[in-house]
């Protein structure tokens, strides 16, 4: 569906449906003084002898013209995020009901007191996000279009250039996109194209390409992408917006664009799924254009990896040992492990080269956390209680929720190689997303707050949620962006 919101005034000559909203006693204040005065006494009448039908939503016919539909506002709609699903609930409401039509808005229709004084920004938000679709491979597409005509006293912040919110639904449907695209089109030489676009919004970009990442020693990194046509690159976004001496927030992710799981070869079934095993990756970059469209008041460095893990007579092997950017060895057990080599070269870059203030990495890292937590929790793992608890109640304010799981140094006997300094998987069972983080944790290397975000029953759904409806979710964007908005700026 294709969402217009301008201003424009009601014409009662032609069929409108009049959108109005309700506090939760079904009251409309100043409804006889507005513009639709003329209907007034149909309305309150329709609600009288409908009012215990009423939920969340409502729609009657006035006149042959006129159809209202009533928006119950409920006490607790107060945080953004009930105002938000409020929105995309109403989409819901709409689409099955087929009103395709205006939604109008009178001056002098004022809200309750009980109500966010953003209410209306963030109900559009919702909308807006929930309305993402993913058609361009569609040789016909759904043209249903729309129109919220807004004419009255509101302020339509969401419209305006560098809004907060406007920014935030435009990074959260970048990372849409970005996860939405099949392996063929989006691989890394793509991928790297279209984050170099994002210099147009203010952000610099950097590009190690293969030959670079060589140099370095980011070998467990190439390691992942040598048996895959395409290039492997690593990434690097920045945004000032502070001052230069402010240490930057960091943030790295997991950029695998497509997973075969190389020579460890996955089972074919729902194989097509790991085009969104670059899934972390997408939220680092739908994350540093929303903080560059609202020009956010904070130093920021997205680091991505990307590659693409293809079995190939190059592909790396089972029982091959490979050397870090940081020094350290891993023994390559299993080569479908390869999503914490390429955070461990990222994770070692971006602490040495940039100092930063916190890194949070996320990856679609282990199907062992959707055994633990389902689609509902993203696992958070970290060093760092302070960073853990900014975590946890950013991601109740917004609804993507994070729960702490435990990292322990007992863990590390199930990593620890006999021909290496670690090994890329535990072998021995159990604990499976704990001891990817604890890899992980190895290498942060000068005690740097760091958190791992294991989003893999996060990042897409296949039956939808509150403000998605299927597909990509593009979760983390907003969780991030809270945090930052929270607690760094």
């Amino acid at each position: 569906m294709t969402i217009k919101i301008q201003n424009k005034k009601l014409n009662l000559n032609k069929p409108t449906n009049i959108v109005l909203f309700a506090n939760s006693n079904l009251d409309i204040e100043g409804l006889n003084k507005s513009t639709i005065h003329q209907l007034a006494n149909s309305i309150k009448t329709s609600i009288k002898l409908n009012k215990n039908k009423i939920k969340d939503f409502f729609s009657f016919d006035v006149s042959s013209k006129e159809k209202v539909t009533i928006v119950k506002i409920k006490k607790e709609h107060i945080s953004s995020n009930d105002n938000e699903k409020l929105g995309a609930k109403f989409l819901n409401f709409i689409q099955s009901n087929s009103l395709y039509e205006n939604v109008f808005i009178d001056k002098n229709i004022k809200f309750n007191n009980q109500i966010n004084k953003n209410f209306f920004n963030e109900f559009l938000s919702g909308l807006l996000i929930k309305s993402y679709t993913f058609d361009k491979y569609k040789t016909k597409k759904i043209t249903n279009i729309f129109n919220i005509n807004i004419h009255g006293n509101f302020k339509l912040d969401i419209l305006q250039k560098n809004n907060k919110l406007k920014s935030l639904v435009d990074g959260v449907n970048f990372t849409k996109d970005l996860v939405s695209e099949p392996g063929n089109i989006l691989h890394p030489d793509e991928y790297v194209k279209r984050i170099k676009k994002l210099k147009s919004f203010g952000l610099k970009v950097s590009i190690l390409d293969k030959n670079k990442l060589k140099q370095l020693g980011m070998n467990a990194l190439l390691g992942v992408g040598q048996g895959s046509i395409r290039g492997s690159y690593l990434a690097i976004i920045e945004w000032k917006g502070s001052s230069k001496q402010q240490q930057p927030l960091a943030f790295v992710g997991k950029g695998v664009c497509f997973d075969t799981g190389g020579i460890s070869l996955k089972p074919a079934k729902f194989m097509e799924d790991m085009t969104y095993d670059m899934a972390g990756s997408a939220v680092v970059v739908g994350l540093m254009k929303t903080l560059a469209l609202r020009k956010a008041k904070v130093n920021a460095v997205g680091v991505v990896g990307l590659v693409e893990n293809m079995p190939d007579g190059n592909a790396q092997r089972p029982g091959d040992i490979v050397k870090s950017f940081s020094g350290k060895t891993i023994e390559i057990l299993n080569t479908d492990a390869e999503g914490r080599l390429v955070l461990a070269d990222a994770l070692t870059y971006t602490e040495k080269k940039y100092k930063p203030k916190f890194i949070i990495d996320l990856a679609t890292l282990t199907g062992a956390i959707i055994v633990s937590l389902g689609s509902e929790y993203a696992g958070l793992f970290s060093n760092d209680d302070k960073l853990s608890a900014e975590l946890f109640k950013s991601g109740e304010k917004v609804g993507e929720k994070v729960w702490r799981m435990p990292l322990n140094d007992n863990y590390d006997k199930l990593i620890d190689s006999k021909k290496a300094d670690m090994q890329n998987i535990n072998y021995v069972g159990g604990a499976g997303s704990t001891t990817a983080a604890q890899f992980l944790q190895r290498f942060i290397l000068n005690k740097t707050p760091w958190a791992h975000l294991d989003i893999a029953g996060m990042a897409f759904s296949k039956y939808g949620g509150a403000l998605n409806s299927g597909g990509a979710t593009g979760y983390g964007v907003r969780l991030l962006n809270q945090l930052i908005e929270d607690n760094y700026e």
